[in-house]
């Protein structure tokens, strides 16, 4: 985008490698500006180049980004609702080996509440192509959450991004699934699962967090007997929580939440976390019968 777009500009905190930022750095090194282990002075520094007229991503992982930083965050970028894009990496439990210092498992929660926030968060590698391009054209600040792992390619996700739509990927009348992130090929496996039962599932991507597609939510709510949402996030402050919000007010339905509970994450390889801590299609059937049943 680069090439395209010349007053677009690169800020890291000392991780580009693990970032992949690099790679923009060996191209374009006079627009490329490594800010050392210092991510508040990042994110101002990010704040000044936008009132200047630059379109800066700044890039951290995650957790950086949102615990440390969050007063920069706040009130540096979100109150004057300046146009930087935070490029989160590293997020979510999937970060594996690094442990718990270092997995933003609330990093939906934060953001979510700062107002002039637009949350997006891809399902695969086409998609974060999508949702970055997305933001650089789009006015005003942008967290865009990235994971580490590598992540099944989902075609049926690649339809064009829009601030505040949701995607309906599959039509179904007993249940609704709506996933965000990496667990869009986890709810589509459960999708499968729950067909061979004779239920249908319909099934909804949600690569924008905030704003949320309410629309989509009110209608399924309306349309189906509950709701399962899908998140590698606390289920406290992400997707779970906008959407029993919105359903509450709107269309009261039952919600069952697939995420991180209460707790802090481990070191482990990715999978054995997605297993642990119930991030898996046989979780989200499981809490499909305990909506049924009721």
């Amino acid at each position: 985008m680069a090439e395209e777009i010349p007053n677009l500009v690169v800020l890291d905190a000392d991780v580009a490698k693990a970032t992949q930022t690099c790679d923009f750095q060996a191209v374009y090194p006079d627009r490329f500006f490594n800010c050392g282990v210092q991510e508040q002075n990042m994110f101002s520094v990010a704040a000044g180049l936008a009132l200047e007229g630059f379109i800066p991503f700044a890039s951290t992982f995650g957790v950086f980004a949102t615990c440390r930083a969050g007063d920069q965050l706040r009130n540096s970028i979100a109150y004057p609702k300046l146009n930087v894009k935070i490029g989160a990496t590293h997020c979510g439990i999937t970060t594996g080996g690094d442990g718990a210092s270092h997995q933003a498992n609330e990093d939906i929660a934060i953001t979510r509440s700062l107002p002039n926030m637009t949350i997006l968060v891809p399902g695969d590698y086409e998609e974060a192509k999508q949702v970055t391009r997305f933001a650089a054209f789009y006015k005003g600040p942008v967290y865009l959450r990235f994971g580490r792992d590598a992540y099944p390619i989902i075609p049926l996700i690649h339809s064009p991004i829009a601030v505040g739509k949701g995607k309906l990927l599959q039509e179904g009348l007993d249940i609704t699934l709506i996933s965000t992130g990496i667990m869009v090929s986890e709810v589509l496996i459960a999708a499968e699962l729950l067909l061979t039962k004779g239920i249908s599932s319909r099934v909804i991507h949600m690569p924008c967090v905030k704003p949320l597609d309410q629309d989509i939510v009110i209608k399924a709510a309306r349309e189906t007997r509950g709701i399962v949402t899908a998140e590698e996030h606390s289920i406290i402050g992400g997707l779970g929580e906008a959407v029993a919000g919105t359903v509450s007010q709107f269309q009261p339905t039952w919600v069952e939440r697939i995420g991180i509970a209460d707790v802090f994450g481990e070191s482990g390889q990715a999978g054995e976390l997605m297993d642990k801590y119930g991030l898996r299609a046989k979780n989200i059937v499981d809490a499909v019968f305990r909506i049924l049943e009721k």
